[in-house]
């Protein structure tokens, strides 16, 4: 299946437009029925993530989803625009890092597999998932 690129201005009603594009493709590519809920919640807290970095940083620039099934894998990536910024220890005062933290920590734990890296300035959310059934 050829790549699906969606990009969308950093405002949290498209978030779930994203998390429904996510599960319709998933679904064409032969991702089990079973998983689906994990891949709309992990994609959720992605781009969630990055709407939130948007906000701050660079709110004119598009957040960029890419949805790829090759047959074996469902891959989602989802890249910001925002600078990389150090996180802040958790429980330091009036850090917002926590929630950064812990909404990756929830896509850790739905994906097959999870990635992050550096795209640009910005960062990159690479998640996967196997594909359990032939793509129709």
């Amino acid at each position: 299946m050829a790549t699906v690129e969606v990009a969308f201005t950093p405002l949290p009603a498209h978030v779930r437009t994203a998390r429904l594009i996510a599960t319709a493709v998933a679904r064409r590519s032969g991702v089990d029925e079973s998983v689906l809920d994990e891949v709309r919640l992990a994609v959720g807290e992605a781009c969630s993530r990055a709407v939130e970095a948007h906000r701050v940083y660079c709110p004119q620039q598009p957040i960029r989803v890419a949805l790829t099934g090759d047959g074996e894998r469902f891959e989602v990536v989802v890249t910001d625009a925002a600078p990389a910024v150090e996180p802040v220890p958790a429980g330091a005062a009036g850090s917002g890092s926590d929630t950064v933290i812990d909404g990756l920590a929830v896509i850790a734990g739905l994906a097959d597999d999870v990635r992050i890296g550096a795209a640009g300035p910005g960062t990159s959310i690479a998640m996967s998932w196997k594909q359990r059934i032939p793509p129709a």
